[in-house]
């Protein structure tokens, strides 16, 4: 019997690890392409389950600490180049002629810009995730002190009275700080998102671009302010708007004194996105002001008729002021753009003319004088003292560029010493940020994604005046699938890869390794700022804590019970603020098909404004003000004004899973 029973088992065995095994493959099969929309993928667990990972052996294994050059200062006598590591948390302090870094200077979180003293004795690096910027005394290579600014420090300059100007991103402020004395003297309100500060050489005035649109009216065109102060009383004296245009990453001022330039960004998401083949769906190019008395501003494009130039990022003006250059980081390309061109189509220009410019895509070729090719993501510029070398920070290479600007021939580039290897998730980034696998090259996932998060505009991705979209943040994804308004997208593969192609680009998806890549770097890599209305003591305010009470709230005003679906808590729980499904709460149209949408998480969604799957809501206040006469979307017209400004204030301080801990 045992000697039956052996052979038994050595029959038996082999064919249930095969049934096991062929079972196994067809559930693998099966569970890809569930994730994969139906698509095939090569099969790999390390794909989805490795890659992503923020933590832990493996994590530490497969990904690298990358520096991520993002913008650059020249010193005065041109012997030293000063260049903020954004991923790298650091200064670098670089010798152009030894072609190397001499010096690297730990800051604080995600440094966005430095500027050096009039001097040269002390650098000031704004550290965009800290709050806070760094001065940093030179001769020894210290940080010395720390000044306070507004939330989100990014673009700075210096003027001639020793103050310090600095656009506090997250705060929509500028600050303007003595540095005699290290003290901020003045708060002054600033467009969306401001990110760059420049001053005039002539008449002493402080010119702050901005990100993103003003509040408008809905579905109307973005508008997207450029401030100017007076460098005498420090006081703002004009805002100038660009429309239709937004993502004012850089300004400059022409040494002249009688132009700023801006970069921008023109989307078309009024205009269904199927015109992504004529050109019709997002558009880069520069915008101009011209700073004389009753002068106009125009915009103009870079892009060519089947050619794209997209995500411009900085711009800079050569020392004659006759030339400028413009870095597109989702291009890989710098334009080199003759100055006099400009000029003398605005003086032949009458207001209808300006219309058309703003439009024209075959303008380009009139005042670009040539493109530059460079490495992955060019972000920042810097001319030397002498204008004949140009210093281009190519963020995902952890390389400077330099080109000589009378042959505009490539130079040998630096090193700056990040990683040899590129990992999968740095590859992720390299794709995120360029457009090569779109029409034309029109727009990369950063585009209306910048820094991973949205660009608060509302699109048409369909092409036929249904189903508006609001644009959703990629920050801090995991957990709270599915994706898209309606929670059709079950995973960020399905999300990215085949619909992605289909609604969006138009174009060929991505291939699965690139695909493995994008999505490792969204699940990885993309997280929030820290959270503002959060207090840093891990204890709610009073406001707050009473705005938890009615968050949890289970009962009325009036004492009646509140139904578990009317409950803010039901559809959006902690850790992440969302259940993970899709409800009906009234906020549907006629002109959408579907009329259940996923439940958003809310982790830092005071920063994501507009609000509902399609915009319609200015302020987290309108979506229970003006969208819910019904109580459909959470009991709440029982409140008093008192109990919906307690309600917002504690939904403002939400953030992602790791920062719960508010009591």
């Amino acid at each position: 019997m045992k000697k039956y029973g052996r052979k038994i088992f050595f029959i038996v065995a082999p064919l249930a690890v095969a049934i096991v095994g062929i079972q196994g493959y067809r559930f693998s099969v099966a569970h890809v392409e569930y994730y994969n929309a139906g698509q095939p993928h090569s099969l790999g667990c390390v794909s989805c389950h490795v890659y992503p990972q923020r933590d832990g052996v493996l994590a530490e294994f497969l990904n690298e600490d990358y520096l991520s050059p993002l913008n650059i200062t020249v010193s005065p006598d041109g012997t030293l180049l000063f260049v903020t590591a954004q991923d790298g948390n650091a200064l670098l302090i670089v010798d152009p002629d030894q072609g190397k870094v001499v010096s690297k200077i730990d800051v604080g979180e995600f440094p966005h810009s430095v500027v050096l003293s009039k001097d040269s004795k002390t650098a000031y690096v704004s550290n965009q995730w800290s709050y806070n910027i760094s001065a940093i005394e030179l001769a020894s290579s210290t940080v010395v002190d720390t000044l306070v600014a507004g939330i989100g420090p990014a673009g700075m300059a210096i003027d001639d009275d020793n103050h310090l100007y600095v656009a506090n991103t997250y705060s929509s402020d500028i600050s303007v700080i003595d540095l005699e004395t290290g003290k901020e003297i003045r708060r002054l309100a600033a467009g969306n998102r401001p990110m760059s500060v420049a001053l005039s050489p002539m008449d002493r005035q402080a010119y702050v671009s901005s990100r993103r649109t003003l509040p408008i009216p809905y579905r109307t065109e973005p508008k997207t302010e450029l401030t100017i102060l007076d460098g005498k009383s420090k006081k703002i004296i004009d805002r100038r708007y660009f429309s239709s245009a937004h993502i004012m990453e850089n300004v400059a001022v022409t040494p002249q004194g009688d132009l700023a330039i801006t970069t921008l960004i023109r989307p078309k998401n009024l205009v269904p996105s199927v015109q992504i083949e004529q050109g019709w769906m997002i558009n880069h190019g520069i915008g101009i002001i011209e700073t004389r008395e009753n002068g106009r501003v125009a915009q103009f494009l870079l892009d060519e008729p089947n050619s794209f130039y997209s995500d411009p990022f900085d711009v800079v003006i050569a020392p004659d002021g006759n030339t400028a250059y413009v870095s597109h980081s989702g291009a890989d390309i710098i334009s080199v753009i003759d100055v006099n061109k400009i000029r003398e189509l605005l003086a032949d220009a009458v207001e209808s003319d300006l219309d058309i410019y703003a439009n024209h895509l075959g303008l380009s070729s009139t005042f670009v004088i040539r493109r530059l090719p460079t490495g992955p993501n060019p972000k920042g510029l810097a001319l030397s003292p002498d204008g004949k070398k140009l210093f281009v920070a190519e963020r995902l290479a952890d390389r400077l560029a330099i080109f000589d600007t009378e042959t505009f021939e490539p130079l040998d580039p630096i090193d700056l010493g990040g990683p040899s290897r590129t990992t999968v998730v740095r590859k992720g980034a390299q794709l995120f940020s360029n457009a090569a696998h779109t029409f034309h090259n029109q727009y990369s996932c950063y585009t209306c994604h910048p820094d991973g998060h949205e660009d608060g505009l509302i699109y048409d991705l369909t092409g036929t005046g249904r189903d508006l979209a609001n644009v959703q943040t990629l920050r801090d994804l995991p957990g709270t699938s599915p994706f898209k308004w309606n929670g059709k997208n079950v995973s960020v593969y399905m999300q990215c890869g085949m619909r992605f192609s289909k609604f969006v680009t138009r174009t060929e998806s991505f291939s699965p390794e690139n695909l493995d890549a994008v999505v490792a770097y969204i699940m990885r890599d993309l997280t929030h700022p820290p959270n503002p209305y959060q207090n840093g003591s891990g204890k709610l305010t009073p406001a707050q804590q009473r705005g938890k009470l009615l968050y949890e709230r289970t009962v009325a005003n009036d004492g009646s019970p509140i139904p578990e679906r009317d409950r803010c808590l039901t559809c959006h729980p902690p850790p992440n603020f969302t259940n993970r499904l899709v409800a009906d709460v009234g906020t549907g149209l006629e002109t959408d098909r579907y009329r259940i949408f996923d439940s958003p998480n809310l982790n830092n969604v005071y920063e994501s404004a507009p609000y509902l799957h399609d915009g319609r809501a200015a302020t987290l206040e309108e979506i229970w003000t003006e969208f819910n006469d019904n109580d459909e979307h959470g009991i709440v017209n029982d409140m008093t004004k008192s109990q919906l400004n307690d309600l917002i204030e504690y939904i403002k301080c939400l953030g992602p899973a790791e920062t719960y801990t508010l009591k």
